[in-house]
């Protein structure tokens, strides 16, 4: 049966808008001082790059607060979300599955980056990816005592094709004198697994302690293809892993050059209700750290 993705995207927002009402202040609160385990500012304050999952925010707030937290303790007075462009439409995936198997990305009307501010196609405008990254940056701002107007700029951009080709895609270069002295962070569920992802029930996982062992050896299988800076290997990986970062990683590779990435933490979440799927389905996501090599 052919995935509705208007449906799917309905019951994304609707989901996400219930989890994070449940979170509260009180969660919110504790996510954000949990964030506080790890000590990332000097990361991005180098140049490295803060990867965090945009899975259930029960699950992964606080690795996506502990990128808040190292984003404005960075000293950068400019932040680039980059975030991870879902494929909600039936002519988004066709697109991807067209470049994954070879085609030009040149031909396809998404080719490119997306983002506030930016002329042009505006899928990004309904994508969820950045959901919980705003939340706590809010509310890390008001914690602080921050107006809004005093905080650092945050630059959302979308990119979407990249196809092993992170450098040719149209507005590339804009986006690299952005980043320029800017504190660069990224979103990503680098591992879905499980029935209602596709996988054959005798060849999945739970998420225990084998399963989160396998998801992390994926992830880290990933990582290294792109220290190698092979973006052809790791799109194809995303496409294996079911990665949702198979634009972004190229991106942020490109655009800070030769790093070392490193998974910091690891959670999931059980995605086989949103789905309508059995279990085992669900998602792994990484608190991942890049630093530039020296």
């Amino acid at each position: 049966m052919e995935l509705d993705r208007d449906a799917l995207q309905k019951k994304v927002h609707e989901l996400y808008a219930r989890e994070h009402a449940d979170l509260g202040e009180r969660g919110t609160l504790e996510r954000l001082e949990r964030g506080r385990d790890w000590d990332l500012a000097r990361t991005l304050g180098a140049g490295g790059v803060l990867v965090f999952p945009h899975a259930g925010v029960h699950d992964c707030g606080y690795q996506v607060a502990a990128c808040v937290h190292a984003a404005l303790d960075s000293g950068a007075d400019k932040v680039i979300a980059l975030s991870v462009l879902h494929a909600f439409t039936p002519a988004m995936e066709s697109a991807r599955v067209a470049v994954a198997a070879g085609e030009d990305p040149a031909a396809f009307e998404f080719w490119g980056i997306q983002g506030p501010g930016i002329d042009g196609r505006q899928e990004w405008r309904g994508d969820h990816a950045l959901i919980s990254w705003r939340h706590f940056w809010r509310a890390e701002l008001e914690r602080r005592g921050i107006a809004e107007k005093d905080a650092p700029t945050v630059y959302e951009r979308y990119p979407y094709l990249a196809g092993g080709r992170p450098q040719d895609l149209p507005g590339i270069d804009e986006l690299a004198r952005l980043a320029e002295g800017a504190a660069l962070v990224s979103t990503a569920d680098p591992f879905h697994h499980g029935i209602g992802y596709g996988d054959a029930p005798e060849q999945t996982f739970n998420h225990d302690d084998a399963g989160l062992a396998h998801a992390k050896a994926v992830i880290e299988a990933g990582i290294r293809l792109l220290e190698q800076g092979d973006y052809w290997a790791y799109n194809q990986h995303c496409v294996a892993a079911k990665s949702d970062a198979r634009d972004s990683g190229q991106v942020y590779r490109y655009l800070r050059g030769p790093m070392t990435g490193e998974v910091l933490d690891i959670s999931t979440t059980d995605s086989s209700e949103l789905y309508d799927q059995p279990k085992p389905t669900w998602v792994a996501g990484a608190l991942i750290e890049w630093t530039l090599d020296r």
